[in-house]
């Protein structure tokens, strides 16, 4: 991969990591204001048992979206190293380079597709 195209990789990762980053902390900033936020009794206990599953719901969502962009978030900026150290667009499994239309599409994929079926399938 050339210079040119490699520079236009980064600056799409550099972005998606500036996107994951304002995502993750208002996430975070939002899961720190809902366990902040009680029921105080001021209403019916019904409406309060249900008001609190909402709650509880809707924390555990807040929590699983902070997970996964964390997780894209680890992704991004080990791509990024990849560019630093010249290994980007290389299959960690296989060592062929990955093909430019996926790195397009998924700009920190580590494997090229057929690892990346073979690893799936393992898992399975």
């Amino acid at each position: 991969m050339n210079k040119k195209k490699m520079a236009a990789f980064k600056k799409i990762l550099l972005r998606e990591k500036e996107m994951l980053e304002k995502q993750y902390r208002d996430l975070e900033q939002g899961n720190l204001l809902a366990s902040q936020s009680d029921f105080s009794g001021e209403m019916p206990f019904e409406e309060e048992y249900a008001a609190s599953g909402t709650s509880t719901f809707e924390r555990e969502r807040d929590l699983s979206l902070s997970e996964n962009v964390k997780d894209l978030l680890q992704k991004v900026n080990e791509a990024l190293e990849r560019i630093e150290n010249g290994t980007y667009g290389i299959c960690e499994m296989c060592g062929l380079p990955i093909p430019e239309e996926r790195l397009e599409a998924l700009p920190y994929a580590n494997l090229c597709i057929s690892c990346k079926q073979k690893e799936e399938q393992a898992m399975r």
